[in-house]
C-alpha cells in the first residue's frame, strides 16, 4: 500500500523540500533551529518516499524495460507550418531515476544534518538552510522529470542555487567572484544545451524522453545524420560545463569558497552529477552518433587524467578534493562514452558516498583548525579527531580503489568496460589516473592526519551533528559497491541501456587496478610519512621545477581565460567604445546637429505670419528692382531664372 502510494506520488519528493524553502523564507527565518528542523525533516521525509518508490521499481522488472510515466498537459501552442507544440509536466520512474532519487535525498539528508553543527553561530543560518532546501528540491525535480524542458528548468534552478550558495559569504570578495565564475561558465555551456533542446523539439516534435527515444531510433524519417550529430554535440556542451569537464572545469575548484556542506552537496549529489545524469538520460541520442560517443569518451578520459595531474601538487584540502571530483566525473563520462550506462551510473552511486564523506570530513578539520586549509600545516589529527580521521581514511580507501571498498568495484567496472570495447589508449589513461588518484588522496591523508603534530594547532573532535553523518557515509563508502560485484552484478541487471550486459570478471584488470592503487598509496607513504622531513618530496618538486610550477598553477588555464577575456572581450568592447565616441558621437551626431542648425535657420522664414511673408516678398521685389536699375534687364533675367 505504502509502496504504491509512493510510486504514484513521487512528485512529493521534490515538492517537500521546495515547501521547506517557502516555509523557512516566509515563516521560520527568525528561529534558526526550527528552520534547520524544517529543512532536515522535509528532506528526510523525501528520502523515505523516494526509498519506498524505488523499492516498488526495483521489485518489478518491467519498469527496467518500460518506465512508469504519469504526466499532465502543461501547455499547447499551434505554430503556422509546424507541428503543434505540446509540453507535458510529469514524472518518469525507472531504475535510473529511482536510484538517483534515493541517492540525492539520502546524501542530502545527512549533509543537511551536518550543516547544523558546521553553520552554528554563522550569520544567515536560516537563509542557508532555505538555499539548501531549494537546491535539493531542484535536483530531485531534475532526476524525475519526464521531458527535457522540465529538466532544463530544474537544471537552471540547480545553477541558481549553486550561485547563491557558493557566494553565500558575501563579505568575501573571493566568494563573490567564485559565484560569478560558476554562474557565467555554466551559462555559456547551457546556451549550447538550450540550442540542442530547441532543435530536438523543432525536428522531432516532442521533448518527452520516451517519445524522443522512439523517434530518434528512426531519425532518418525526421532529419539527416549530420544534423543529429550537431544536436548531440550541442546537448553535450551543457554537461561539459555543469559536470566540470575540460575546458569548462575552471569554475569547480573555485566553488570551494562556499561553506563546506555546499561543496559536499555540489560535488556528491547535485550540481556536477546533473551533467553526467543528463548524458545517461539521453543515451538514446548519443548511441545513434558514434562520433558523439567518442567525443564523450575522449573528453572524460582526458579530463580524468588532466585533473589528477593538477591534484598531486595542490595544498588546500578542499582544492585537492575538488580536482578529485573533476577527475572522477571524467571517469563517469568515459564509461558513458564507451556505451556503459551501467558503469557510469554505478560510479556516480559509489562516488556520492565517499566524496560526500571526504568533503564533510574536510569541513570537520577546517572547523577544528579555524579554517586553516593547507594540509602541510596540519599533521597528527588522528590523535585528536579519531572519528573524522578514520572515516576519512575509509573514504580514501574507497576512492583509491582498494577492495572491498565501494570505489574499487565501480572503477573496475569502468576499466573493464573500456577495455572490452577496445579503447586501449583510453584504458591506459584511466589506469594511470587510478594510480595518480591513490597517490594524491593518500598524500593528503598522510599530511593531514598522520605524521608529526603541528604544535600551533589545538583541534578537537566535531559535535555529533557532524560526526554521525560521517559514520553513516563511511558505512556507505564501504558497502555501496557490493551491488555491482563481478560475480553477482545486481546493478547491471537493472541499470543499463539497450539490454542488460555485464562482462565476465576480468581478473587481470582487477589485479592491475589493485596494484596501481597500492603503488600510489605506497609512493605517498614513502614521500610524505616515512620521510618525516619530507626531503624527498621537496627534492622532487625542485627537480621538476617547471613542471611542478605548471601543475601548481593548473596549467595556467585560468590565466589563459583571463588573457582571452582582457584581449578579446575587453578589446572588442574598447573598439565599440571608440566607434561610439568617434563615429556615433561625431559623425552621426554631427548630421543631427547640422539638421537642427539648418532647421533653426529656416524656421525664421516659416513663421506662419502673413505680414512676414509680405515683407519678404516686398524686399525681394525691391531687390530685383534695384538690380535692374543698376545692371539692366539681362542681369535681372538671369537672377530670376530666365523668366522675362
Amino acid at each position: 500500500m505504502l509502496v504504491e502510494y509512493a510510486m504514484q506520488h513521487a512528485w512529493l519528493v521534490p515538492l517537500l523540500p521546495a515547501l521547506a524553502f517557502v516555509v523557512i523564507v516566509f515563516l521560520t527565518r527568525p528561529w534558526q533551529k526550527l528552520s534547520a528542523i524544517v529543512a532536515v525533516g522535509s528532506m528526510a521525509l523525501s528520502c523515505v518516499i523516494a526509498t519506498l518508490a524505488a523499492y516498488g521499481i526495483f521489485t518489478n522488472h518491467e519498469y527496467a524495460e518500460k518506465p512508469l510515466v504519469y504526466a499532465t498537459r502543461w501547455f499547447s501552442l499551434g505554430l503556422p507550418g509546424m507541428p503543434n507544440l505540446q509540453i507535458d509536466v510529469g514524472v518518469q520512474l525507472d531504475p535510473v531515476s529511482a536510484m538517483m532519487m534515493v541517492m540525492v535525498s539520502f546524501i542530502s539528508t545527512f549533509i543537511f544534518l551536518y550543516s547544523i553543527g558546521y553553520m552554528d553561530g554563522e550569520d544567515g543560518f536560516s537563509v542557508f538552510f532555505s538555499y539548501l532546501s531549494l537546491f535539493g528540491a531542484s535536483m530531485l525535480l531534475l532526476v524525475i522529470s519526464s521531458n527535457l524542458l522540465q529538466m532544463f528548468i530544474a537544471w537552471e534552478l540547480v545553477g541558481l542555487c549553486s550561485y547563491l550558495l557558493i557566494g553565500f559569504y558575501t563579505h568575501k570578495i573571493s566568494a563573490r567572484e567564485a559565484a560569478k565564475k560558476a554562474f557565467v561558465t555554466c551559462r555559456v555551456a547551457d546556451f549550447g544545451l538550450l540550442l540542442g533542446i530547441l532543435a530536438l523539439q523543432i525536428i522531432f516534435g516532442t521533448l518527452n524522453l520516451t517519445e524522443l527515444g522512439e523517434r530518434i531510433a528512426d531519425f532518418e524519417e525526421y532529419t539527416t545524420f549530420g544534423m543529429l550529430t550537431l544536436i548531440a554535440v550541442l546537448v553535450f556542451i551543457g554537461p561539459i560545463g555543469k559536470s566540470g569537464q575540460f575546458p569548462l572545469h575552471v569554475w569547480l575548484p573555485d566553488a570551494m569558497e562556499g561553506p563546506t556542506p555546499v561543496s559536499a552537496l555540489i560535488h556528491a549529489a547535485t550540481m556536477v552529477v546533473a551533467g553526467v545524469y543528463l548524458v545517461g538520460r539521453t543515451m538514446f541520442l548519443f548511441h545513434e552518433v558514434e562520433s558523439a560517443m567518442q567525443l564523450v569518451a575522449v573528453t572524460g578520459a582526458f579530463t580524468a587524467l588532466f585533473a589528477a595531474t593538477i591534484a598531486i601538487t595542490q595544498r588546500e584540502i578542499k582544492k585537492i578534493l575538488a580536482y578529485s571530483t573533476v577527475s572522477q566525473l571524467g571517469y563517469m563520462m568515459l564509461a558513458l562514452g564507451v556505451g556503459s550506462l551501467t558503469a557510469g551510473m554505478f560510479h556516480m552511486w559509489t562516488h556520492a558516498f565517499f566524496k560526500a564523506l571526504m568533503f564533510l570530513g574536510a569541513g570537520s578539520v577546517l572547523v577544528a583548525l579555524h579554517h586553516k586549509a593547507d594540509v602541510w600545516e596540519m599533521g597528527g589529527l588522528v590523535k585528536k579527531m579519531p572519528i573524522t580521521a578514520w572515516t576519512f581514511v575509509i573514504g580514501g580507501l574507497a576512492i583509491a580503489g582498494i577492495p572491498p571498498f565501494s570505489g574499487f568495484w565501480s572503477k573496475d567496472e569502468i576499466l573493464v568496460a573500456t577495455l572490452a570495447e577496445g579503447h586501449y589508449v583510453l584504458f591506459a589513461m584511466a589506469a594511470f589516473t587510478a594510480f595518480l588518484t591513490a597517490f594524491y588522496m593518500w598524500r593528503m591523508i598522510f599530511l593531514a592526519f598522520f605524521g608529526k603534530e603541528n604544535p600551533a594547532n589545538h583541534p578537537k573532535e566535531s559535535p555529533w551533528t557532524m560526526t554521525v553523518p560521517l559514520v553513516v557515509l563511511a558505512v556507505g563508502a564501504i558497502g555501496a559497491g557490493w551491488l555491482g560485484t563481478p560475480w553477482h552484478n545486481v546493478w547491471a541487471e537493472w541499470i543499463y541501456f539497450g539490454h542488460p550486459h555485464h562482462a565476465a570478471a576480468n581478473y587481470g584488470a582487477m589485479l592491475l587496478s589493485i596494484v596501481l592503487a597500492g603503488s600510489g598509496i605506497y609512493l605517498a607513504y614513502t614521500l610524505y610519512l616515512k620521510d618525516a622531513e619530507k626531503k624527498r618530496a621537496k627534492a622532487m618538486a625542485k627537480w621538476f621545477g617547471p613542471v611542478y610550477r605548471m601543475l601548481c598553477n593548473k596549467y595556467y588555464i585560468d590565466e589563459l581565460y583571463l588573457w582571452f577575456n582582457h584581449a578579446l572581450v575587453d578589446g572588442t568592447a574598447k573598439l565599440f567604445y571608440l566607434f561610439d565616441i568617434y563615429v556615433m558621437d561625431n559623425i552621426v551626431n554631427g548630421f543631427g546637429a547640422f539638421a537642427k542648425l539648418s532647421g533653426d535657420g529656416l524656421r525664421v522664414f516659416q513663421s506662419g505670419r502673413m505680414q512676414n511673408y509680405v515683407l519678404i516678398f516686398f524686399l525681394g521685389v525691391l531687390a530685383v528692382a534695384v538690380l535692374m536699375a543698376f545692371t539692366g534687364p539681362s542681369a535681372a533675367s538671369l537672377v530670376l531664372g530666365g523668366v522675362k
